[in-house]
């Protein structure tokens, strides 16, 4: 074999290695810059709030967690949410969102629908099947895909729940002492539909049953609270929230415009929640709402979601937290506030899912009551999922 020949076999290796280590390594090392803990000794929880903590049916509206790619059944060192940290949190709800499209310098601002797509470098990085590479629909039924069959590796540790019985089901089960977590599908914007409403059904069949409207940029249901300009629904988007009513889906007016979020509320029979955000009056930031419309939101029979990172609470403590959900329940009532953390949503927390006893503390420091504060924590998100998913 000639020294030409060597030389470029040598060559091909290093690429091959190069392009293994970069499959391998390099989606671990984005995630890890990107759902930061921040650095803390163990936050301090009593006695009392440990105990009160054990008694509480615990739902978060928010978790970006299927984007990464790593295993939900192991306990990771990055990033916020897996299977075993939900356990030690004692979380009995989670909802599960797709991102499939994400712009490039994406700010709270104003973002451009046609921005290059943060997400579809991150799939080819992990390798997903080359189909999710130029779909979101397809990207979308792919991070599905994965929640399903964790689901079905560990049946006694999460159940994809698609109608009220399933959720009666893991209930009664974390009753007589099992620690199984209820998986909810959600999609975070409907551009994920691509533009078919037929795309919807496609969605529902794979477990789907909450879906945002809009994330960062505007798309073909209207306008972003984040996009180019603040848009109302379109003719498809209110034919989408049509549908997802008519199949018992869960609304979602996170990142909605303003335009949006009063158009849907005015639509019959809508329900919608916002799952993951503040309030304006505590953190006046364009991210969160204004105050009147969290209220028209309690008012039509919806949840306010109260999150978890710096940008919508001002402070990311427990103690941060815990202000925020406290003045939420002054504004829209004790039954309307839910928990809606946006962990493993390239965001910076001061805990991850294993330390929400810490919440529990703070939410007693700040002067909730116990029964108040098993509402917040997951009572209220219960309730709202038994009255509106399918039966």
């Amino acid at each position: 074999m000639g020294w030409g020949k060597r030389i470029a076999m040598g060559l091909g290796g290093v690429v091959v290695l190069a392009a293994g280590a970069f499959f391998a390594f390099a989606p671990g090392i984005i995630e890890k810059g990107q759902n930061r803990v921040v650095p803390h000794d163990p936050w301090p929880v009593s006695e009392h709030a440990a105990a009160l903590h054990k008694t509480l049916t615990i739902g978060d509206w928010h978790s970006d967690a299927l984007l990464w790619d790593r295993d939900l059944l192991t306990r990771s060192d990055r990033g916020h949410v897996d299977l075993p940290r939900l356990r030690a949190g004692n979380v009995a709800v989670q909802v599960f969102t797709t991102v499939t499209k994400s712009p490039a310098g994406q700010n709270y601002e104003h973002n451009s629908e046609d921005a290059r797509d943060n997400i579809t470098a991150l799939v080819i990085a992990e390798a997903r099947p080359p189909k999710t590479w130029f779909s979101l629909t397809e990207r979308g039924l792919d991070q599905a895909a994965r929640l399903n069959a964790v689901a079905a590796r560990a049946p006694d540790q999460l159940v994809v729940v698609r109608t009220a019985a399933d959720l009666e089901r893991v209930l009664a089960a974390r009753a007589g002492g099992a620690q199984t977590v209820a998986g909810i599908l959600g999609a975070e914007g409907g551009h994920v539909l691509e533009g078919k409403l037929e795309n919807l059904n496609r969605l529902y069949d794979a477990g789907f049953r909450l879906m945002g409207l809009t994330h960062f940029f505007d798309n073909e249901l209207g306008g972003s609270l984040h996009g180019q300009e603040d848009a109302g629904l379109t003719p498809f988007g209110r034919a989408v929230v049509a549908k997802m009513v008519e199949k018992h889906m869960v609304i979602d007016l996170a990142h909605a415009s303003e335009k949006m979020a009063r158009e849907v509320l005015a639509m019959a029979r809508t329900r919608p929640i916002v799952s993951h955000g503040g309030l304006h009056s505590v953190c006046p930031v364009k991210r969160n709402f204004p105050d009147d419309l969290m209220q028209a939101v309690a008012a039509k029979g919806g949840l306010i979601g109260i999150g978890y990172w710096k940008d919508v609470t001002c402070d990311a403590s427990p103690a941060g937290v815990a202000k925020v959900i406290v003045a939420a329940v002054a504004l829209v009532g004790e039954d309307h506030v839910a928990l809606g953390s946006d962990f493993d949503g390239a965001v910076e927390t001061e805990f991850d899912s294993s330390e929400l006893a810490a919440l529990t503390q703070a939410l007693l420091d700040a002067g909730l009551s116990p029964e108040i504060i098993a509402k917040v924590m997951g009572a209220n998100m219960v309730r709202y999922l038994r009255e509106t998913l399918p039966r």
